[in-house]
């Protein structure tokens, strides 16, 4: 069975800092797309951040770059999400999810991925 856990959430000031965790089992790691999700009450859900393990490249929302960091370590089936310079419209429970289809991020950020997790709340505080 596929499983991906995400975890690392919590509250933290604005300005603060917070790093997510994904560990994912049942699918081969190396060929897919780990993506985070966020979804804060009454707003959509949006795509924040992808890796793509199979070519290395990362994508982010326009929302989080240059705050935020996506990571993998293969060795652990893991992938973080460095979370710097919190805002508090960054509010939210973070998922994690993973596709093996080959599709686009600019794609699957909108439609959301194969398989997803439970998530981990975020809180920032003003």
């Amino acid at each position: 069975d596929v499983q991906l856990q995400a975890s690392g959430g919590g509250l933290v000031q604005a300005g603060g800092s917070l790093r997510l965790s994904c560990t994912a089992s049942g699918f081969t790691f190396d060929d897919a797309q780990i993506g985070w999700f966020r979804q804060a009450p009454g707003k959509e859900r949006e795509g924040v951040s992808c890796i793509n393990n199979s070519d290395g490249n990362r994508y982010y929302a326009d929302s989080v770059r240059g705050r935020f960091t996506i990571s993998s370590d293969r060795t652990k089936n893991t992938v973080y999400l460095q979370m710097n310079s919190l805002k508090p419209e960054d509010t939210a429970v973070y998922y994690c999810a993973a596709d093996l289809s080959g599709t686009t991020w600019y794609y699957l950020a909108h439609v959301g991925m194969k398989y997803s997790g439970k998530g981990t709340q975020v809180t920032v505080s003003s």
